[in-house]
């Protein structure tokens, strides 16, 4: 049985996540025995102090955050090792990170795809996961040919309140332009530009859409209106780096490779649930769609909510979205669909029934057409992560 020694942030809900794949491996290889070392160990013993620790333990393995200047130490030491890159990756240790510029990616295709042509990023300049999202987010931005305005504080990660007074980003939030998609380099910062724009009566996501980056669904539901974010793979990157440290426990491999955390999908949530439009009526009727998509919305309701002929409507609101508008309500109901897939357990009968999809015969053909898959593999693809996750033992 494996003694190893846990040095990460408990309350982090990416930490529960990845405690969780970890525990996952353990259950299935001989039920390690861990110790659930504070972090503050981390500032008070020193690597040195930690090392001595583990010695006198005889534990077989340390996974923590750690930091960069304990790397000498930590990597000339007898007990495998392996850092989550806290600040920066390690160059000689095997680092828990992310797919960071994917993730960065992800974020921008999301907001391109729903319109809009103005973005900004929120983050840290001096913390590798933030600026490597930064850098995906404004690559693929600017090959769309669009700009990306910055807010990067110089402070170290934190979860003070500074924000609630902090008139550099009130006056950074109110000259942005609008609509502007804002990307936060995780859900912590997404809540602080949240709360922010209601400090300064910014609306969300009517002049500011914000997506934030973990999906830690308790920030993300405290937030108000509740965060939009892009979910990680974090389990199984658990689960791979504790098949890691028994690799580097049993002698296999002196320095196995980077544990990656591959980005999933965007969680859709109110911050971000509207489609950009610099067309006042247009936008009118696209936040009446998005307020009413669960009732059986039909496109004689739509032009009501706007002084204007059905034909000119129509004419217009392709124009912004590509779409007619029938075709729109169509798309977004299908998105939410899949939503519904990955959160119930309802059949895709049921869920389609409640979101007005009364053809149960084309609901896999319709659905692959919109999200290039049947309901079942998404589901599949999502919900039952666990089946996937054993193919990586």
């Amino acid at each position: 049985m494996y003694k190893i020694i846990l040095l990460l942030d408990f309350a982090e809900e990416y930490s529960k996540c990845l405690l969780k794949g970890i525990s996952k491996y353990s259950a299935e290889h001989g039920h390690w025995s861990f110790c659930r070392m504070p972090l503050y160990y981390r500032e008070t013993l020193g690597a040195k102090g930690i090392l001595n620790w583990a010695k006198d333990w005889k534990a077989h393995g340390i996974i923590g955050q750690l930091y960069n200047e304990m790397e000498n130490d930590l990597y000339q030491s007898p007990i495998p090792v392996i850092a989550q890159d806290f600040k920066e990756r390690f160059r000689f240790i095997p680092n828990i990170t992310g797919q960071y510029r994917e993730t960065g990616k992800l974020g921008a295709e999301y907001f391109l795809n729903k319109g809009y042509t103005q973005f900004a990023f929120y983050g840290f300049n001096n913390i590798v996961w933030s600026r490597e999202r930064a850098e995906g987010f404004e690559s693929a931005v600017n090959q769309a040919g669009f700009h990306v305005h910055y807010f990067e504080h110089k402070k170290a990660r934190s979860t003070d309140i500074w924000y609630y007074k902090s008139n550099s980003l009130s006056k950074w939030l109110k000259s942005l332009p609008k609509p502007i998609a804002l990307m936060a380099c995780d859900d912590n910062q997404g809540v602080h530009i949240t709360e922010a724009c209601k400090q300064n009566n910014i609306r969300v996501p009517q002049e500011v859409a914000v997506l934030g980056v973990d999906n830690d669904v308790m920030l993300c539901e405290l937030s108000d209106p509740p965060l939009s974010s892009i979910e990680l793979d974090i389990e199984r990157a658990g689960y791979d780096t504790a098949r890691a440290m028994d690799l580097m426990i049993t002698g296999r491999a002196k320095f196995y490779r980077d544990i990656l955390v591959p980005p999933l999908k965007v969680v859709t949530r109110n911050s971000t649930d509207i489609y950009a439009s610099q067309d006042d009526y247009v936008a009118t009727v696209l936040d009446f769609i998005h307020k009413n998509i669960d009732q059986n919305l039909l496109v004689d309701h739509i032009v009501k909510e706007v002084p204007m002929s059905r034909r000119s409507l129509e004419k217009r609101f392709v124009e912004v979205t590509g779409l007619p508008i029938y075709k729109y309500i169509f798309k977004l109901r299908i998105e939410k669909l899949a939503q519904r897939l990955v959160s119930s357990e309802m059949s895709v009968f049921e869920i389609a029934l409640e979101m007005g999809l009364s053809d149960s015969k084309n609901i896999a053909r319709q659905f692959r057409q919109v999200m290039g898959c049947t309901p079942l593999e998404y589901r599949r693809r999502f919900v039952e992560k666990a089946k996937a996750d054993k193919m990586f033992k």
